[in-house]
């Protein structure tokens, strides 16, 4: 309501519950004027962080969970080289530098600062589309050689304005310690989160060893040695008839038709990371199908 949205803070608020979610990222374009409008959140119970889209002339990218009342400059534009004094500016007021929709196809939309100031990447954007596919292939791109701290997790928003934008379609599950906007920012920076289509998907996405090392979606699992065999488990509830795929390094290695689980072995020697997809069935074959969930990586490290 703040730019170009349709709907109060209290009606976001009242479908932000009926979806199941329990937070929400106010981004307004250009404009940090909202931010004093959702004193009702935290009586509704749900956490409200602000931020901003921040609309440039050469793609938007979203300050997610910055301090209430920071504004950040949207008039430049790539050539300008001017992109990492704001970038520096949106972490410095607690938030996350996330380029929104990195190939949409609109006029000025399509992301061009790279991605070298970015703490995230929005890789699914509303109804599932092929500029969603395109970020997702890209973004898988740039993880083979990502180590430590610059591996760069993805997101997914729901970028609600309004009808008919269904608000948490898609959404991101943080798996945070609390619900609080410093865990919740440390999930999503530490890559700590999947997508989801709805709240009714549930995703466990595991790699152990035999010797009971242990890691999570966004984690790095640290084996004994290079041919140490690790198991991937992934479950799924909420996807039902939705085929299952595990996404290396190397490609997809294994795709499972219409089930709820499965289990694959590998070792870092062979795998690098591995994440999982959970795709409806394909309405035009071979291309896949539209997700109802994706996961970040677990890194397997010797």
């Amino acid at each position: 309501m703040h730019s170009d949205g349709r709907r109060t803070p209290t009606e976001i608020i009242a479908l932000a519950r009926a979806a199941g979610l329990d937070f929400i990222n106010t981004s307004d374009h250009n404009t940090h004027s909202s931010h004093t409008a959702w004193a009702g959140a935290a009586a509704a119970g749900l956490l409200v962080l602000t931020g901003e889209e921040v609309t440039t002339r050469t793609g938007h990218v979203l300050a997610v969970g910055t301090d209430p009342g920071t504004f950040i400059d949207w008039r430049y534009r790539a050539r300008d080289h001017r992109f990492a004094r704001f970038a520096r500016a949106v972490r410095q007021a607690g938030g996350l530098v996330v380029p929104a929709h990195p190939h949409a196809g609109c006029i000025g939309c399509a992301w061009k600062f790279g991605f070298g100031e970015a703490d995230a990447v929005e890789v699914w954007n509303g109804p599932w589309t092929a500029d969603d596919e395109m970020s997702l292939a890209s973004w898988d791109a740039t993880l083979s050689g990502a180590t430590g701290e610059r591996r760069l997790p993805a997101l997914a928003h729901s970028d609600y304005h309004r009808d008919p934008d269904r608000i948490g379609g898609p959404q991101t599950v943080v798996l945070a310690d609390d619900l609080s906007r410093e865990a919740i920012l440390a999930g999503l920076r530490a890559g700590r989160a999947y997508a989801a289509e709805s709240s009714a998907v549930r995703v466990d996405f595991t790699a152990v060893t035999p010797r009971g090392a242990h890691a999570g979606i966004g984690e790095t699992l640290a084996a004994p040695g290079p041919d140490t065999e690790v198991v991937v488990r992934l479950s799924v509830t909420g996807a039902e008839g939705c085929e299952l795929r595990l996404v290396t390094d190397q490609g997809p290695a294994l795709t499972v038709p219409a089930a709820a689980s499965l289990e694959w072995r590998t070792t870092p020697a062979r795998t690098a990371y591995v994440r999982a997809e959970v795709r409806h069935p394909s309405p035009t074959p071979p291309l896949p199908g539209p997700p109802a969930a994706l996961t970040n990586p677990i890194l397997l490290r010797p």
